[in-house]
């Protein structure tokens, strides 16, 4: 199982003879000019929710590639207007099967809308189940309490966390994270793209060392096997 991380929050997961794309936005990362966005390929796109720089890539990739989308109703709704494959529209505490594993939504505490303002329903994360493991990939969001449910139902062998504050949670709140869906390994997200974002990579690895975790930060381009 490979894990490439393109920027922001955006990962290429395979698994199970299937490429799993999260959050697409490269084209518009002015850290992810070097990723050739047209040699991309993806049998599944999964959206945490409708903002700007989570779903930039979605039409360019989906229409190229025919990949069935997921994510939460009103994101698939809006994309499927567009001619996508809004296959799998869900909410949260769905589950779905799909050829490389399951897919849960869980609860995230962040704000949706789609590029042009139109309501994009609720912000959501994923707990991805795929050759005997298991990964919580959190989306945007805030620490909070229903992460300890992921902990009580799930033994994770790692979590995706934001890290970049600002926006969501940072460092430290992601560590708490960590603690509660029982993650002591921890890959960071949605950090360093825009100014309000940007950590100091020596400090948050050493913050998470303290805590007892293992945070990686991947360089772009850079992939990860488990």
């Amino acid at each position: 199982m490979n894990l490439t991380y393109y920027g922001h929050a955006c990962f290429l997961l395979e698994a199970g003879g299937s490429k799993v794309l999260f959050d697409p936005f490269i084209r518009h990362n002015p850290l992810a000019q070097d990723v050739d966005v047209d040699k991309i390929e993806a049998d599944f796109i999964l959206l945490s929710h409708g903002h700007g720089d989570h779903v930039g890539d979605v039409e360019e990739i989906g229409q190229r590639t025919g990949a069935d989308l997921l994510g939460m109703v009103e994101v698939l709704g809006w994309f499927g207007q567009k001619g996508l494959k809004a296959t799998y529209a869900m909410n949260l505490g769905g589950t779905v099967k799909l050829p490389f594993g399951s897919v849960k939504m869980v609860a995230a505490a962040h704000s949706s809308s789609m590029p042009d303002g139109s309501y994009g329903g609720l912000a959501a994360g994923f707990v991805i189940e795929t050759e005997g493991k298991t990964f919580y990939f959190a989306g945007d969001t805030a620490l909070t309490y229903d992460m300890k449910i992921i902990g009580e139902q799930h033994q994770l062998d790692f979590a995706i966390l934001p890290v970049g504050g600002h926006y969501t949670m940072g460092v430290a709140d992601a560590l708490i994270a960590a603690d509660w869906t029982g993650a002591t390994k921890v890959i960071g997200m949605h950090y360093d793209t825009f100014p309000p974002l940007v950590i100091n990579h020596d400090e948050a690895k050493n913050q998470a060392q303290q805590a007892g975790k293992e945070l990686v930060l991947l360089s772009i381009g850079e992939t990860i096997t488990f």
